[in-house]
């Protein structure tokens, strides 16, 4: 069994949901899919989750809604004349309204794309619809129960062949609780754990993962394997397709995911795996990612790592205040602490107060628009010289390092640098592995 996984590209429209069909007839293993909603069908439209959110928003302060809940219908109708379906959307669709008039969840809201794209590509598959609200469990604190989802899932999907909607689950109540955004990914990595799956498939308009950002770097190569550590690495630090938490329930099964392109289903895609086969004539390094706009928070304090509680008393200035710490680099007398910029937006008076009166620094200094770049690869662990290189490409262009750190696994090699070199910066290391001379 194979699980497929359509992002909302795949179902934008009806030639979308033709492409999904022609690939699941491909293929009799692929017995279980899992749907978004309908994503853009051209540039400058609109996701239909994206509609949903501000259907909800504008109800919730009596600013009408009805004009974009009509625009959502008409998306959901225009797919289902386009494949010429007997199913009957519209009485349905009426009754979301009316629940969104009289207060229903921003969670219960937005799941209506996934939903409503899972009853028709049921129908047009002539596959049975489970709806994820009867087999995704969500606990009374609202976080993903898995022991409970994996008992629903094998007492209902014992057969062939099912659509489930993607990013949503329910609490025993019948509370609908959504993942993050993109968490149709997630849906599928749970059914794939779940059913023991031979394969997972995810299906999206890339043909896979590529080594560096196609905005920023010129035809980056693209990865025909990458590991469950690799990709994690690389999902963390902003590299697209494919949500960073859907890589957990596949990885405790060791089953592999593979990217692919309802585009172009002939192009081979990205095969993630336990472990890769690679040889020395591989690249060392696999992918190159990063995010913009981190803040530094340097910590000075004279004796510090004598103070064996300072560390405790530092971190949980930023537990309190709900602000998750991405590196904590250091020197004998001095901690860098590095955030996110929205994640301490507003709060930066508070928490320079609450670290002088717990941790009692003899400086705090504050430093914003800060880039993270990293270096990914397994093949770099045990290779002398490789950070040489990285530190030797981002010199030659011109680009001042602020910040350094590598685990002793030596999975990646993570620089801190100015915001206005961070594009520069990629290209810099991927012409320094990749580029051919």
């Amino acid at each position: 069994m194979k699980i497929t996984k359509f992002g909302g590209s795949s179902c934008a429209n009806a030639a979308q949901f033709k492409k999904v069909k022609s690939i699941i007839s491909a293929d009799n293993e692929r017995q279980v899919v899992v749907v978004s909603a309908p994503g853009k069908r051209f540039a400058e439209d609109h996701k239909i989750t994206d509609m949903l959110y501000l259907c909800h928003q504008l109800m919730e302060i009596s600013l009408g809604g009805e004009e974009v809940f009509a625009s959502i219908k008409e998306r959901f109708m225009d797919i289902q004349h386009g494949l010429h379906l007997k199913i009957d959307l519209e009485p349905e669709l009426d009754q979301v309204e009316q629940k969104l008039k009289t207060g229903a969840s921003r969670d219960y809201t937005a799941s209506r794309g996934e939903y409503f794209s899972a009853k028709l590509m049921a129908a047009y598959l002539g596959y049975e619809f489970i709806d994820a609200a009867e087999i995704i469990r969500f606990d009374q604190r609202g976080k993903y129960d898995e022991k409970a989802t994996r008992d629903l899932v094998k007492e209902r999907i014992k057969d062939c062949c099912f659509v489930v909607p993607g990013f949503y689950g329910a609490q025993e109540d019948g509370n609908i609780i959504t993942f993050s955004r993109g968490g149709s990914d997630i849906t599928g990595s749970i059914l794939a754990s779940a059913l023991a799956a031979e394969k997972y498939e995810n299906w999206t308009d890339v043909s896979g993962f590529l080594a560096a950002d196609p905005s920023i770097v010129e035809d980056p190569i693209p990865l025909n394997t990458v590991t469950y550590d690799e990709l994690r690495e690389l999902s963390y630090m902003g590299a697209p397709v494919l949500h960073q938490e859907a890589i957990f329930p596949a990885r405790q099964r060791g089953i592999p995911i593979h990217i692919l392109n309802t585009n172009a289903p002939e192009d081979y895609g990205t095969l993630i795996l336990p472990k890769a086969k690679r040889n020395s004539d591989d690249h060392i390094v696999t992918g190159i990612a990063g995010l913009k706009d981190f803040m530094i928070i340097d910590v000075e304090k004279y004796r510090m790592t004598e103070d064996v509680s300072f560390y405790r008393k530092l971190c949980s200035v930023f537990e309190a205040n709900d602000i998750p710490i991405h590196h904590m680099p250091s020197s004998i007398d001095t901690i860098s602490v590095i955030v996110r910029e929205e994640s301490i937006k507003g709060k930066e008076r508070k928490i320079l107060e609450e670290i002088d009166i717990y941790c009692s620094p003899d400086v705090i200094e504050i430093t914003p628009g800060l880039s993270i770049l990293a270096v990914v690869g397994e093949n770099m662990a045990f290779r002398s010289g490789v950070s040489a290189r990285v530190f030797g490409a981002l010199a030659d262009s011109d680009v001042n390092i602020r910040m350094i750190s590598q685990g002793s696994s030596e999975l990646n090699i993570i620089v801190g640098i100015a915001n206005t070199d961070f594009e520069r910066s990629i290209r810099a290391i991927y012409d320094e592995f990749f580029k051919v001379s």
